[in-house]
């Protein structure tokens, strides 16, 4: 790449160009490494990527590669420093590379990485979750929130003998196949659940729902909303299965169901379990929960579930969690932080939505094609949100003051610009 190089005189501004010059070509070089490394790996990945969301696509560019990651910070390849606020997608609530989580990968890597056998851990991982949230009285553990959500499905289709599940648009329930037999009704649209159900209700096997949707944005439930989907499940003996993939120890120490009183039959369970390692679950009610082999007849297995490093990880945060109990610190500063954005949002005339639940939030712009553009701007003031409009962002206990107030300010100068286009 050539080098970017000034003629420098001795007035303020030719001096000031002057000063400039290594910092434009830092950021030239970082540009081209990302474009560079994004080739190269579409040589060989699909896309260059191994999830979709992480390819750009949604806010254009070159997706930067990181490096490394400590607390609330990411650095990228060429060194550069993030504050983010993607967290692994919600799973590192405690913050990147916590002391607590390197202790407890450290134990267990000593021991051995993979046995094919039970262990004592995996039982005390389970003891915890079920002693936190009591709608599950046993539990499965499996290697992603996707195969926690097939295995769930499954087994609500064995207990019902129905084949029909309804799921709600705009939400993700992972990576399984997810249209025959599926019915896909509105979010939050509680008219219409009941004349499906009323009309299906011979057919229908189970409910899946987000009882915080997290992949089309933050979008909080409408009053009755969970309550309605208890009462038509309980009244049609259909199984309510909660998606809490990302809820489960985010919003309380448990799950979206004691922050919303209401309880599932099924509970899924990924992210922040694992403590940022592979990890999913799924449990409910022991009678339910029995038809799984080697107890029942419904078959589900994996070589990795209850994986000893993935078990020690997560073991490590919720024992943490515990014991700290820091949510109501963690809701009071990203509740701050969100109006925050907002206050700057109206003073810049710059039309949006916040929505926020617990340690969770989303950005709406009235202009779509506005966030592209917030995205990329605020990139290069060195703040990292999820790379789609439609992705939640997180707040993590590793976020400080000084992080908030450089991203409110970071913020602050992208609506700026923002608002005088």
């Amino acid at each position: 790449m050539a080098k970017i190089g000034f003629k420098v005189q001795g007035s303020p501004r030719c001096r000031a160009l002057r000063d400039m010059a290594p910092r434009c070509e830092a950021r030239f070089k970082a540009k081209d490494l990302h474009q560079k490394l994004f080739n190269e790996a579409k040589k060989y990945i699909p896309g260059g990527v191994n999830s979709p969301v992480r390819s750009f696509k949604a806010v254009g560019g070159y997706p930067i590669f990181i490096k490394k990651a400590k607390g609330s910070k990411i650095y990228d390849e060429s060194g550069k420093e993030f504050i983010d606020y993607c967290m692994g997608f919600g799973a590192m609530i405690l913050g990147h590379a916590h002391p607590v989580i390197r202790k407890g990968l450290k134990d267990a890597i000593e021991k051995g990485t993979c046995f094919g056998t039970p262990t004592r851990l995996e039982t005390e991982l389970a003891r915890l979750i079920t002693e936190a949230i009591p709608s599950i009285k046993k539990l499965r553990l499996t290697n992603s929130g996707s195969e926690a959500v097939m295995g769930a499905i499954r087994l609500a289709r064995a207990w019902t003998r129905r084949d029909i599940i309804i799921r709600f648009e705009g939400s993700y329930h992972g990576n399984i196949d997810f249209t025959k037999n599926t019915l896909v009704l509105p979010y939050n649209d509680i008219k219409k659940i009941v004349e499906t159900v009323k009309r299906e209700e011979k057919n229908i096997a189970a409910i899946i729902v987000e009882p915080v949707a997290g992949n089309m944005g933050v979008v909080l439930p409408r009053k009755n909303f969970l309550e309605t989907l208890r009462e038509v499940s309980d009244k049609y003996k259909i199984v309510l299965i909660f998606d809490e993939v990302i809820t489960s120890f985010r919003l309380t120490y448990g799950s979206a169901q004691s922050f919303f009183k209401v309880k599932a039959d099924l509970t899924c369970l990924g992210k922040i379990i694992g403590g940022g390692l592979p990890i999913g679950g799924f449990g409910g009610r022991k009678e339910v929960m029995g038809l799984l082999a080697p107890d029942g007849p419904v078959y589900q297995a994996g070589t990795f579930s209850g994986n000893p490093i993935s078990v020690s990880a997560g073991l490590a945060t919720l024992r943490f969690l515990r014991d700290q109990n820091p949510y109501k610190g963690l809701e009071e500063r990203t509740r701050n932080f969100c109006e925050g954005i907002r206050n700057i949002a109206e003073e810049n005339k710059i039309e949006l939505k916040v929505n926020f639940i617990g340690s969770m939030f989303s950005i709406f712009f009235a202009d779509s094609n506005l966030f592209k553009r917030f995205y990329s701007l605020l990139l290069k003031e060195g703040i990292y949100f999820s790379p789609s409009g439609l992705e939640a962002n997180f707040l993590s206990l590793s976020h400080t003051n000084r992080d908030i107030e450089d991203t409110i300010r970071a913020i602050s100068k992208v609506f700026g610009k923002l608002g005088r286009q």
